[in-house]
């Protein structure tokens, strides 16, 4: 397919280069040309992204993608997006705001065309999380049954009473009734995985339209003075913890980070296991309504555009003075050690058949 991508939700300040419409194809192609010019080469013709529906990350020399509950192999020998800028120069680079929108309008227009079958009802979404605490990665994982009717987890967590016999190592699976019409008639904030897929597939991939329906429906609570920028974000921040995204809706969802001021694409930057990604990245100087000062950083891989994980780093302290006018001697902590940092990244993920199975 070769339809023209409709541009004009972009922001009016951000308009698309030379163009009212953009096919992604030609941006991909006219990126390429760009960052081999800069490099001092000639232009190669870049490849195309290859479609599948990608559910699973694993790690850096290997990809999985996932469709309809198989696993195939996606190596580093694929089609992916043209070089980044920082290729040249082995670096970071922070893209200026029309950069970073088409950027975000390729992987919307990437995503959004990659096919997608819904899981079965007993089959179980995998995720494996990584944390880091004190700069100590601290993994685990989860299996959640596709129609809510099932967990598992490992290591296992205790529940109350004796756990003196407690072993974390082995597999705890829960299993318990039909929870949807229950939580749908008694109106509870949570659905099951299948639910809230469902809800995401019915929406548009406009970004003013789909946030709308997502801040009408999503119960994520208000925030006395927050702005609208902010609250995007945070909305956004928490739907990509989902595991599995329609396209449509993660179509929809680099569109509206496209529209979020002072939202900047990375380049050249790697996850926080250190795998090859590009970051969006967001940064109050000022305290947002929700308290939070500082850098926050989402990452993806840089030819699927799955969601690889999140950085959170605050602010810097500011340190008082002494009655020289000199600040006082105060120690920083060593990278990945700040307790104000939040890390996270999802290792691997994907759809299975049982608890304990992995893709």
């Amino acid at each position: 397919m070769n339809e023209p991508v409709d541009a004009r939700a972009l922001r009016a300040d951000v308009p698309l280069p030379d163009s009212d419409r953009l096919a992604p194809q030609r941006a991909l192609l006219t990126e390429a040309f760009r960052q081999e010019t800069a490099a001092g080469n000639r232009p190669a013709r870049a490849a195309l992204p290859r479609r599948g529906f990608v559910l699973m990350g694993a790690a850096a020399a290997t990809g999985l993608v996932v469709t309809g509950g198989a696993v195939v192999s996606l190596t580093h020998d694929s089609p992916s997006a043209a070089p980044t800028p920082s290729a040249a120069t082995g670096g970071r680079q922070l893209l200026s705001a029309q950069a970073s929108a088409d950027t975000l309008e390729l992987a919307a227009a990437t995503v959004e065309k990659i096919g997608a079958t819904e899981p079965g009802p007993k089959q179980w979404v995998y995720e494996k999380t990584t944390s880091f605490d004190q700069g100590k990665p601290q993994s685990g994982e989860q299996w959640t049954r596709w129609d809510g009717t099932g967990s598992a987890h490992l290591p296992g967590i205790p529940g109350s009473g004796d756990i003196s016999h407690f072993d974390p190592n082995k597999l705890q699976v829960w299993y318990g009734p039909n929870q949807e019409e229950k939580w749908k008639k008694e109106g509870y904030d949570d659905r099951s995985q299948r639910q809230f897929y469902r809800f995401l597939a019915t929406l548009p991939s406009d970004p003013d339209r789909m946030m709308a329906a997502i801040r009408k429906e999503h119960a994520l609570g208000d925030i006395k003075g927050e702005s609208a920028a902010q609250r995007d974000w945070r909305e956004i921040d928490v739907l990509y913890r989902s595991v599995l995204i329609p396209p449509n809706a993660q179509a929809g969802l680099f569109r509206a980070l496209a529209k979020i001021p002072g939202a900047r694409v990375e380049k050249g930057v790697k996850d926080p296991l250190g795998r090859a990604a590009i970051g969006v990245t967001v940064t109050y100087a000022k305290p947002s309504a929700s308290g939070w000062q500082g850098k926050q950083e989402l990452f993806f891989d840089p030819k699927t555009y799955a969601y690889l994980g999140e950085t959170r780093h605050a602010a810097p302290v500011e340190i008082p003075k002494g009655a020289d006018g000199r600040p006082y001697a105060v120690a920083s902590p060593a990278p990945g050690t700040d307790p104000d940092e939040m890390i996270t990244a999802r290792a691997a993920w994907g759809v299975v058949d049982k608890p304990g199975e992995r893709p």
